[in-house]
């Protein structure tokens, strides 16, 4: 069965192909169809969306979406759904001018925001959180099929900031998984497998309740 997916990340369409093997996922580019949806969502499940409707108005065929990113709590969930575009404290939904910085300079960002929240705890003397630098993946994943029939799943891959950028670690993954603890061991994201993370990360564990979705469509 074939499926639209509604990105043009083709790290994200080979991390997907790997989730749903049953079924052959093909990205718009794939065809030639051009697709650059204006993300005005909220939320990560609003944001999925829009990204579906809009393609699935293109193909009207079955499209998967999704849209994830990272959430550090004593940053209120900062950056989030911008986690993309976000470039720093003054800038949590992107530069004015639109231009992105590159991952590397996002991650430190990030570390310095964080550094800086964490500061600002302790001039003020509030306690502290148990663990102060906890954070999440978040994924809010759709499986269209059109206007009046759409299923969703969203889930989260717990973990922690590490505390400097000059322990960043690992090689696999992408975006901001070298300075990401998964929670309950001493291993960053990007350290983990392949098969590792799709077990075990926000968009695979999405991924399997839509799949499941999926294969009972398809008995």
């Amino acid at each position: 069965m074939k499926i639209y997916f509604a990105s043009g990340n083709l790290h994200k369409k080979q991390e997907m192909s790997a989730l749903f093997p049953e079924f052959d996922l093909v990205i718009p580019s794939e065809e030639g169809i051009s697709f650059n949806p204006e993300e005005t969502g909220k939320t990560f499940l609003e944001n999925s969306i829009i990204k579906a409707q809009e393609l699935w108005n293109l193909v009207h065929q079955p499209v998967i979406a999704d849209d994830s990113g990272i959430c550090v709590d004593i940053l209120n969930g900062v950056p989030g759904i911008y986690s993309a575009r976000y470039a720093g404290k003054d800038f949590h939904q992107g530069r004015n001018d639109g231009t992105k910085p590159t991952q590397e300079e996002q991650n430190r960002l990030l570390l310095e925001e964080t550094d800086l929240a964490l500061t600002d705890y302790s001039a003020k003397a509030m306690p502290l959180p148990e663990n102060p630098r906890s954070c999440r993946y978040v994924c809010a994943m759709v499986l269209y099929l059109g206007p009046d029939r759409f299923y969703s799943a969203q889930e989260t891959m717990e973990g922690s900031l590490i505390p400097s950028l000059d322990l960043s670690r690992g090689t696999g993954g992408f975006g901001y998984d070298p300075i990401v603890i998964l929670a309950g061991t001493d291993r960053t994201i990007a350290q983990l497998s392949a098969q590792e993370k799709n077990s075990l990360s926000h968009r695979g564990k999405a991924a399997a309740g839509i799949r499941q979705i999926l294969l009972q469509l398809n008995k």
